[in-house]
């Protein structure tokens, strides 16, 4: 039995209780006789690759998944497998990546979502102000109340739903990857609205990829491996190098330099901007990417970083500049399609909606760019696709046994390696890559960040926006620092001298000037 209980005769009994979890979809085993417990006001972390199980065992807390086999008690009392209601009822809650605040009602409405407050059948509005108000004094934030959720920061639609969960009493919340989407300021805001959550008792589970994050706040750990517990410890009792290697069964290597970066030549280069402002987003930025070159874009929340690759992209309405690529002098984009016309080519930060067709196999999602290579007298080739798609996703590590599973069924590091693999398949000059390792395991952002290197080694011109400072560093041979739209730094990581650190006091030479669904 896959098992991480037990503890010291003193020790409170557990809130949390799970013996002999087992799902099964079909063939694949999501979990394996899984046995853990998790004591109350405690940050309990569940760590592992894509696939290893502990997002199932997240889904299962929060009756959202129903295993095929074993049980599970929260506060001693038998939980109602595979119903969500009375896992809420029963003071446990999910907090997903994929946030559920409803855009279009304002702040303190979604904060009441499913517990309104109510007074012979009418809705107290002047109770829920003054509540949410107090649950902004108790958080130490100021959100006002009555603006559309969906105008709000990322973060601050992340606080939304843990004054929800507050609100409603939940004694269990359960995070998913909850700093994925954060800067470095959100996610020390987060880091220490865990920590109070803690103090007052609440129990956290936690799921995250982000090593230094867990070692920092967890005091308990448990490693995933193929769906079984594999190690579980006290956060003392752990390091990043000792987390890698239980979750991956052997020695890996850290984020680390993949090669040096090459030697700068006095040709033109791929891929010129100038002068590229849009309205409350960038202003006047000017950049160049030569063939073989990965260049890094860094900022905090609201710097600009994902405006600039939209706007070379095509997609920021009434952005202006001066664009060459490959020495043709041309303007800015206006759609996807303009865009690919002059061979440049976007991954989006937000792979699952605005990616790929989740209902889709692997193989449609990498030669959607070009279906037609894949064609023969106008039909399409079935063994054609298979066989250029699987050449273009051999160069991330994608298992070609997979190309014909719908891409919505694969774990999130085959998700990002499918849809790296449809621009490599595209043949782009220029590679617009946001985000490229959100949300996936040490493993797979290693081999992500190394085929990156090998495709720029090729020729390719790529531009990589990240909020991970570390992996800017790690694979890029110059970043530029956006701060208030405008790049007020540049950096050269080759040289020995950056850091995350030295890349992060430049972003914080500057405050951020606008916070938008489109600028991050």
């Amino acid at each position: 039995m896959a098992r991480a209980t037990g503890g010291r005769a003193d020790q409170p009994a557990p809130c949390v209780e799970v013996t002999g979890v087992t799902k099964r979809y079909g063939a694949t085993v999501a979990l394996d006789d899984v046995s853990l417990e998790i004591l109350p006001g405690t940050i309990h972390a569940l760590v592992g690759e894509n696939g290893a199980g502990k997002s199932t065992l997240l889904g299962v807390l929060a009756g959202r998944v129903a295993p095929t086999s074993g049980r599970v008690r929260i506060f001693g009392e038998p939980a109602a497998l595979g119903n969500p209601r009375r896992a809420r009822a029963a003071g446990v809650t999910a907090i997903y990546q994929e946030l559920t605040i409803v855009p279009a009602l304002d702040a303190a409405a979604n904060v009441f979502l499913g517990t309104p407050l109510a007074r012979s059948g009418w809705l107290a509005r002047d109770r829920m102000r003054a509540r949410f108000a107090e649950l902004c004094r108790d958080f130490e934030v100021t959100i006002d109340p009555d603006v559309a959720a969906g105008g709000l920061s990322i973060a601050d639609q992340q606080l939304l739903e843990i004054m929800r969960a507050t609100q409603a009493d939940s004694r269990v919340m359960l995070f998913d990857e909850p700093t994925a989407s954060l800067g470095a300021p959100e996610r020390a805001q987060l880091h220490a609205l865990l920590r109070r959550l803690r103090s007052q008792g609440v129990t956290v589970v936690l799921v995250s990829h982000n090593l230094e994050e867990v070692l920092d706040l967890s005091d308990e750990i448990t490693v995933f491996r193929d769906g079984r517990i594999a190690d579980a410890r006290p956060a003392v009792a752990w390091t990043k190098a000792s987390l890698v290697e239980a979750m991956s069964g052997r020695r890996t290597a850290l984020v680390t330099r993949t090669s040096r970066p090459p030697e700068r030549t006095a040709t033109d280069p791929v891929l010129t901007v100038t002068g590229l402002s849009a309205p409350g987003v960038l202003r006047d930025v000017t950049l160049d990417v030569a063939a073989g070159e990965i260049v890094g874009v860094a900022g905090l929340v609201g710097s600009g970083r994902t405006s600039l690759l939209r706007a070379l992209a095509g997609l920021t309405p009434g952005a202006v500049g001066a664009l060459t690529v490959d020495g043709r002098v041309t303007r800015l984009p206006r759609s996807v399609r303009e865009a690919q016309r002059r061979g440049i080519a976007l991954v989006p930060e937000d792979r699952k909606g605005q990616g790929l067709v989740l209902t889709a196999s692997a193989r449609v999602n990498i030669g959607l760019p070009d279906l037609h290579r894949s064609a023969r007298a106008g039909w399409l080739s079935g063994r054609r696709l298979t066989d250029q798609a699987a050449e273009a996703a051999r160069g991330f590590g994608f298992d070609p046994a997979r190309l014909g599973q719908p891409v919505g069924q694969l774990s999130g590091g085959n998700q990002q390696k499918a849809l790296l693999a449809r621009w490599i398949y595209a043949r782009p000059r220029v590679l617009l890559c946001d985000e490229p390792t959100r949300g996936i395991d040490i493993g797979a952002k290693e081999q992500i960040l190394a085929s990156l290197r090998e495709f720029a080694g090729q020729g390719l011109a790529i531009v990589l926006a990240s909020s991970e400072f570390e992996e800017l560093v790690a694979a890029c041979d110059r970043v530029v620092v956006l701060s208030r739209g405008r790049i007020v730094s540049v950096q050269r990581p080759g040289d020995g001298t950056v850091t995350p650190a030295t890349l992060l006091r430049a972003a914080f030479d500057h405050q951020p000037f606008v916070e938008d669904s489109h600028v991050s």
